[in-house]
């Protein structure tokens, strides 16, 4: 699979999810929404996972946008703060309250790694995809021609030394949170280690 094959959606909710991520996110953060997208809509095509492209694409845009300063929240880790962010912004669009409940649990779903494709398949995919675009995890899931390709496209840039501040903040502030687990766990040494650095 190469990164044309992959379906982006053109909708309006898509194109103002990215100018959102756009306008607030620095373009690492951009980029790494978009890489994110692909592995994720790729790999449910290679596996045989049926999806809902555009609800994909929105929360995917949207999935670190807690990390910004104009969301954090100052208690709530960002992935739950973020799944609040989503069913706003897709309340904004005119959502169903049942996708915009979606939304919100692709968000929150992104950081656990014990989802059940059957209730969430999007967050699934999204979080095997950041997981490989932060942490290098499990590359022979995707074709290196797919990887390589989507890579060039959207450049990491700075991602691992934003990506490591962000996390080692929201680490201090809240200590239980995932982030903080991942901290402790040594997410810092994967992301300067992960092979798409090379790319």
């Amino acid at each position: 699979m190469r990164l044309t094959d992959v379906v982006v959606p053109d909708s309006q909710a898509a194109r103002t999810a990215l100018e959102v991520v756009t306008h607030y996110s620095p373009p690492a953060l951009v980029n790494h929404c978009q890489r994110s997208y692909v592995f994720a809509a790729a790999l449910a095509s290679t596996e045989g996972i049926e999806i809902d492209h555009e609800l994909l694409y929105v929360a995917t845009m949207l999935h670190d946008l807690a990390l910004e300063p104009a969301f954090d929240n100052v208690s709530m880790p960002f992935e739950e703060a973020g799944g609040h962010l989503a069913w706003i912004f897709t309340a904004g669009l005119g959502w169903e309250v049942e996708r915009r409940d979606h939304a919100a649990l692709i968000v929150v779903d992104h950081m656990q790694d014990d989802t059940d494709v059957s209730v969430d398949p999007e967050g699934l995919l999204l979080a095997r995809a950041t997981s490989l675009d932060i942490s290098g995890s499990d590359p022979g899931a995707w074709s290196t021609e797919l990887i390589a390709g989507t890579v060039l496209a959207f450049p990491r840039l700075d991602l691992a030394e934003r990506f490591t501040a962000c996390f080692a903040d929201q680490a201090e502030r809240k200590p239980d949170s995932q982030a903080a687990r991942a901290i402790r766990s040594g997410i810092a040494d994967r992301m300067q280690s992960n092979p798409l650095n090379s790319l």
